[in-house]
């Protein structure tokens, strides 16, 4: 049975420690964090907010993971053999992967986890429809057979955003089906210690000695994910400033997202590190929910394209640091390469002209329906947006209701499916990491799953067809032309508002080395100098 810490601090006397070395000692080995928002979904393939992917990371460990240019890498693979016909890949698991409750880790276990999760994410939607069935000759050998080759198998088993491939024990997996999962059980570098989970306050997790790392150096999701610290805990401070205060006093050791008007305030300790936290930036969106009025109207949506001006929120989100910002008009985030900017001359084309706007709003049809903007008032990126949005379609002529709430509240009621007059909503503000978006697959805020879709639920036939044909193209030429259209059926329907790109900022204390670029912030290769 293990000691628990209030138990050492008890037997310290006897020990010949006092209870004051035996606190500073474990602080020394604890990591804590600060992270963005309260963490809600314990589910990572539930839920794409990124507090939850965070969360998976800790817990979970995925068949393969990606480096810096996004190369699907092994992970918890050993690695795969491709059949000539290309319609079986056998994939070997490592030797001695095990999960945080004793058992090994098997290919049933793999095959569980890929069904559910290829039920809920978008990748894994469009992989599924491939699949075959699958096969576990022996515990450590998973066969993937397919109806059809699929070259990016690999890729979407490595997804690092947004509902990620997670492994989880079988009976977990098959007690969840397509409800949450109870218990958090996983074969990662850390443990969640359920028991000292406060909701608003304190998630914990302690290091698996049990993980086995790979010998690779550590690069976002692939590599040797070392866990230095004996433990890690989140510390949830809703309001930002206190949280900064705490990072320069060192309270605390890391800030998961630094808002850009605390920027000096962090600074002046000389003590804390401020770095991008992902180089290919965060695009900020406004999610339009499609299945209500007013925004089920695609000329409606294609005017409010012409009556926001994206600087506004860039400048609002960095703190008017234009270094820390750039502008894209466009469906896909610009810091990807290929990508053009085929809405320019779109985006705030209406604003000052008042006569036009009229006319044009009078043209879509719209007959003053509510517009209920979801507003997350505790998250400090979000929080500002909402009342951008909301100025800028009230004087072009729309009803509009701002909602403020908290983070986890919105995640909440984004589901709800009926009228703004019973509970529903029309829009709400979000980030997402460019790589999580970066092509038609992956492109959740453009993809036309309908019903079974993101929030705000997108229906597009045309849109799914072009998608898959992409996905199924071998011919580079062939794939940029199927992209660009793709993009251009995008910005003609207007699935979501994109509205800039910015780099966020995370900050730690000089004393800590090791942090790892991606598209959350990853607990492995952390340590304290």
């Amino acid at each position: 049975m293990p000691i628990r810490r209030r138990a050492v601090l008890a037997l310290a006397p006897s020990l010949g420690l006092s209870a004051p070395a035996i606190a500073q000692d474990m602080r020394a080995r604890t990591l804590r964090f600060v992270p963005s928002t309260d963490l809600v979904s314990l589910d990572p393939v539930l839920s794409t907010a990124l507090v939850a992917v965070q969360h998976g990371f800790h817990v979970f460990d995925t068949l393969y993971g990606v480096d810096a240019q996004m190369r699907a890498k092994p992970q918890m693979a050993e690695g795969h053999q491709i059949s000539p016909d290309g319609r079986a890949w056998t994939i070997r698991l490592r030797d001695g992967l095990v999960f945080h409750d004793g058992e090994p880790v098997r290919s049933r276990d793999c095959a569980a986890s890929l069904e559910r999760w290829a039920r809920r994410d978008t990748f894994g939607r469009v992989y599924q429809t491939v699949v075959d069935a699958y096969e576990t000759p022996d515990d450590r050998t998973l066969v993937i057979r397919l109806k059809r080759p699929f070259p990016m198998l690999a890729d979407a088993l490595a997804k690092p955003h947004s509902q990620p491939a997670f492994i989880m024990p079988e009976r977990i997996v098959r007690a969840a089906g397509d409800n949450a999962i109870t218990e958090i059980t996983g074969s990662g570098p850390y443990r969640f210690l359920r028991d000292e989970w406060s909701s608003g306050n304190l998630i914990a997790y302690g290091r698996f000695d049990g993980y086995r790392p790979r010998s690779e150096a550590p690069e976002w999701t692939s590599g040797a994910k070392v866990a230095h610290f004996e433990r890690v805990e989140w510390r949830v401070i809703a309001d930002k400033a206190t949280a900064v205060a705490a990072l320069v006093q060192g309270e605390v050791d890391w800030m998961e997202a630094l808002p850009a008007d605390l920027e000096p305030i962090a600074l002046r300790g000389r003590r804390v590190k401020i770095e991008n936290a992902d180089p290919l930036g965060s695009a900020i969106v406004a999610r339009f929910n499609h299945l209500v009025p007013p925004f089920n109207n695609a000329s409606l949506r294609r005017f409010v394209v012409q009556v926001v001006r994206q600087t506004d929120y860039l400048a609002t989100v960095t703190g008017g640091k234009e270094a820390d910002w750039r502008e894209c008009q466009a469906m896909f985030p610009c810091t990807v390469p290929g990508v053009e900017e085929i809405g320019r001359g779109q985006f705030g084309s209406l604003i000052g002209k008042q006569t036009e706007m009229r006319e044009a709003l009078r043209a879509t049809g719209y007959n003053g329906e509510k517009v209920v903007i979801l507003n997350p008032a505790d998250n400090a990126t979000l929080a500002p947006l909402g009342p951008i949005t909301a100025q800028a379609l009230q004087t072009a002529g729309l009803n509009v209701e701002l909602v403020d709430m908290d983070w986890g509240t919105l995640l909440q009621r984004r589901n709800n499916r009926t009228p703004t007059a019973t509970g529903g909503w029309s829009l709400y503000h979000t980030t997402w990491p460019s790589i999580a978006i970066a092509n038609p697959v992956l492109n959740t805020t453009i993809r036309g799953e309908g019903a079974t879709g993101w929030p705000g639920w997108f229906e597009s036939a045309e849109m799914e067809r072009l998608t898959a044909a992409w996905l199924d193209a071998t011919d580079s030429a062939e794939q940029a032309r199927l992209f660009g259209e793709v993009h251009a059926l995008a910005m003609r329907e207007v699935p979501t508002l994109p509205l800039g790109i910015y780099f966020p900022k995370t900050a730690y204390r000089n004393e800590i080395t090791g942090v790892l670029g991606g598209s959350v912030r990853y607990p492995w290769n952390v340590r304290r100098a």
